[in-house]
C-alpha cells in the first residue's frame, strides 16, 4: 500500500479535529479540498476509511488503525528531519513560532536580539494568530512552537503530546484614563460599579477577567467588547471604561492611560509549547532559552 504523507496528515487531523470542516478550517483549505483528498487516500489504501452519517463522516476499525499509524509514521518522518538538521555543519535550521500581538511587540524582539547574537545560524518566522489555537498548531505540525498562557485563575488545557516550559509570570494591572484611579494597589471588587472594556468571554482573556470577576462578587459591566487589546487601551485612554493589561502589553502603553497595580494575586504565566518529540532539538532549546533570557532583560519575573 503507497499513500501520500499529505494525505495521512489529513486522517490525523480528521481524527483530531472530527470535521471535514474543522480540518479546513486549521489547514486552510476547502472542505471540498479535503473531502477529495480523503477520498483518494481511501482509494490507496483499497478499503473503506470512512463511514458517512448524513453531512457527519467518522472513521471506521481500518480508518482508525490507519490513523493510528499515521501519527507513527509522521514523527518519524519529522524525527528524520531533525536528526538531519543536527548534522549539518553549523547550527543552520529554522523554526515558525506562534506569537500574539504583546508577544510580537514586547518580547520578540529582544529575544530574538540575544538569539542571532548566539546562534546566528537560526533563522525564525513568526505566526500571528489567538494564543488559543497556539496549541493545536503545533501539535498538527503547522508549526514547531508557539507562546501559550495560563491564568492563575484559569488554565489552558494540556495537549499530551506537548510539553511546555515557562518563559514569564506577567502581573496584570488595571488601564484607565490617567487620573481616574491612581497609583495605589486596587481590589478588583472596587472596581464592579466601573463601565469595563473586555474581549469576549469565549477568549482565554476574556474567560479569565469574568472569573476572576465573580471570585471578588460581581460581573463586569462590558461597555466594549473589543478583540485587540490596543484598541481597549484607546478607548481607556479616551475614559470610556477600564481593561486589565499585562506586563508585556503594558510595554506598548499609548499617552493618556495610566497603570493600576492589582491587589491580590491574579497574574497570567507565559509559556513555549513545543512537541514533546522535539524536546533535544537544539534550535528549538536555543530559541526557548533567549526568549526567557530576553523577558528577565525587561525586567519580567521568570519563575
Amino acid at each position: 500500500m503507497e499513500v501520500s504523507l499529505h494525505r495521512l496528515k489529513l486522517l490525523r487531523e480528521l481524527r483530531h479535529r472530527g470535521t471535514v470542516t474543522a480540518v479546513a478550517d486549521a489547514l486552510h483549505y476547502s472542505p471540498s479540498a479535503v473531502s477529495q483528498q480523503l477520498a483518494q487516500l481511501e482509494r490507496e489504501a483499497q478499503t473503506t476509511l470512512f463511514r458517512r452519517i448524513g453531512r457527519r463522516i467518522t472513521l471506521t476499525e481500518a480508518g482508525r488503525v490507519l490513523a493510528d499509524h499515521s501519527e507513527e509514521i509522521l514523527d518519524a518522518v519529522e524525527s528524520a528531519g531533525n536528526a538531519i538538521e543536527l548534522l549539518r555543519e553549523g547550527t543552520t535550521a529554522s523554526l515558525t513560532a506562534g506569537v500574539w500581538a504583546s508577544v510580537a511587540t514586547g518580547l520578540l524582539p529582544t529575544g530574538l536580539g540575544l538569539l542571532a547574537a548566539r546562534s546566528p545560524g537560526i533563522e525564525v518566522q513568526t505566526v500571528e494568530l489567538e494564543p488559543e489555537a497556539g496549541s493545536d498548531a503545533v501539535r498538527d505540525g503547522s508549526l514547531d512552537l508557539a507562546f501559550v498562557i495560563d491564568y492563575s485563575n484559569y488554565a489552558m488545557p494540556q495537549v499530551r503530546t506537548l510539553e511546555r516550559r515557562l518563559v514569564a509570570v506577567e502581573r496584570l494591572s488595571v488601564a484607565a484614563r490617567a487620573g481616574t484611579l491612581g497609583t495605589e494597589p486596587i481590589e478588583l471588587a472596587e472596581l464592579a460599579g466601573r463601565g469595563w472594556i473586555l474581549s469576549d468571554a469565549r477568549s482565554h482573556f476574556g474567560r479569565a477577567v469574568r472569573l476572576a470577576c465573580r471570585d471578588a462578587g460581581f460581573d463586569p459591566d462590558v461597555h466594549h467588547a473589543v478583540g485587540e487589546q490596543s484598541t481597549a487601551l484607546a478607548l481607556a485612554a479616551a475614559g470610556l471604561g477600564v481593561t486589565l493589561v499585562s506586563d508585556l502589553g503594558a510595554m506598548g502603553l499609548p499617552g493618556g492611560v495610566q497603570l493600576t497595580p492589582l491587589a491580590g494575586r491574579f497574574e497570567r504565566n507565559l509559556f513555549i509549547a513545543y512537541r514533546s518529540r522535539d524536546a533535544d532539538r537544539e534550535p528549538l532549546a536555543a530559541f526557548i532559552d533567549a526568549m526567557v533570557d530576553g523577558a528577565a532583560e525587561l525586567g519580567l519575573r521568570t519563575g
